[in-house]
């Protein structure tokens, strides 16, 4: 990644990974364990209110005995990269020379394997801290093609999940994201528009647009997640390993007509509609 001995300067490796040129230098403070009790609690919130913004979870924090004020809430539901999912106007600016690729798949019936592929970043709490996963999944299987667990939501570990999901299966016709920075800038849809691939892109706040990844966090965290206590990364990465094998070759889908993301990516016999 970056390399401090390198002739290349910081900053301009820093703009070749997409990352910013602070977070290079900024050196983290552990987080109080106040927050991370809170912050635990809001993504559980989160998972089953996903409507709610800040001023509703910080109210619903507080009538389960909480003592925190909105400010504060919406400042940590920043550091966890979660927002209220609702369709609202485009208001907002992209990421500075980031371009925003239109939604592709609205209207489209999709019904094979590698038509289109999703990509996101969730919160994943652990006893003492957390840390952020990123997953690639096949819409049509809800397959899990690839995924990275990272301390940062650096570009990089979504480049890397994405060029490992390239690399070994065959290439989608369509590739959606939400229009987090980690996806608009040229480091991530390079890859992608090199390859020919249609980059698709969530309308803001649009949560159905992706809405096959957003049930798979949802799965995530209350069949694994929520279980544990993650000591360590290195722990959360094992564990994660095991549930993504669990889940793409023994746990059958009910949009799958029963069968496992893995017997419906590698066999597309004809079964109900999944898309």
């Amino acid at each position: 990644m970056i390399d401090r001995e390198h002739d290349l300067p910081v900053t301009r490796q820093a703009q070749a990974l997409g990352v910013s040129r602070g977070s290079v230098y900024y050196l983290p403070r552990p987080v109080p364990e106040r927050d991370l009790i809170l912050m635990r609690r809001m993504d559980e919130l989160h998972m089953d209110y996903p409507f709610a913004g800040a001023r509703m979870l910080c109210g619903l924090l507080k009538n389960e005995g909480f003592s925190v004020g909105r400010k504060h809430v919406a400042t940590l539901m920043k550091k966890m990269g979660i927002a209220a999912l609702y369709r609202r106007p485009n208001t907002s600016k992209p990421e500075p020379g980031h371009k925003i690729y239109p939604y592709l798949l609205r209207q489209v019936k999709v019904d094979r394997p590698n038509q289109a592929w999703a990509m996101d970043i969730t919160y994943i709490p652990m006893a003492k801290g957390f840390v952020y996963l990123a997953a690639v999944i096949d819409w049509f299987t809800r397959r899990v093609l690839a995924w990275r667990v990272s301390v940062t939501m650096e570009t990089s570990f979504c480049v890397e999940a994405l060029e490992e999901a390239l690399e070994k299966y065959q290439n989608p016709d369509i590739f959606n994201t939400d229009q987090g920075s980690q996806f608009t800038g040229t480091a991530f849809t390079s890859v992608l528009s090199n390859r020919g691939i249609g980059i698709s892109m969530d309308g803001r706040g649009a949560w159905r647009d992706n809405v096959f990844i957003e049930r798979l966090w949802r799965s995530v965290k209350y069949e694994e997640v929520y279980l544990r206590a993650y000591a360590s990364v290195a722990e959360a990465r094992n564990s994660l390993a095991r549930y993504f094998t669990f889940y793409n070759t023994r746990r059958p889908h009910q949009g799958l007509d029963g069968r496992t993301p893995d017997q419906a990516y590698f066999t597309p016999l004809q079964f109900p509609d999944a898309a």
